[in-house]
């Protein structure tokens, strides 16, 4: 079921426009997922299986309250980067994963310069 959840998650994230992923040096186990040079999502694929995404902190306060399987688990600024977890821990649906993997991509593509939304804009048309 994990691995299944990895896949799913990695096909919502390449499906968003402009997502370019790379392998982290350091950690071949986790892909980063930019838009237009900026982090969106880490994708965890080894021992641990989850995904990083940057949420609103008050959706994350509520997400945590209602789901074991959000927590933290990065350097990362602990206000906005939260750890989904796939494993046995993970109870986070499917469907709600897609949702908060487009919610990261939106709030991080909003915070893009004009041009880099224009740039961005051409490449979704």
């Amino acid at each position: 079921m994990t691995d299944a959840m990895v896949e799913a998650a990695r096909a919502v994230i390449e499906a968003a426009p402009g997502a370019e992923g790379s392998r982290f040096p350091t950690a071949p186990a986790v892909t980063l997922y930019k838009v237009m040079g900026k982090l969106f999502a880490l994708l965890e694929d080894g021992k641990t299986k989850g995904v990083i995404l940057k949420l609103d902190p008050h959706l994350a306060e509520v997400l945590r309250e209602q789901y074991a399987g959000i927590g933290h688990r990065t350097h990362l600024d602990r206000r906005f980067w939260h750890f989904i977890d796939f494993g046995p821990t993970g109870d986070v649906p499917a469907a709600e994963v897609a949702r908060l993997i487009g919610h990261s991509y939106d709030l991080v593509a909003a915070g893009l310069t004009k041009k880099q939304k224009a740039e961005l804009a051409a490449l979704s048309a």
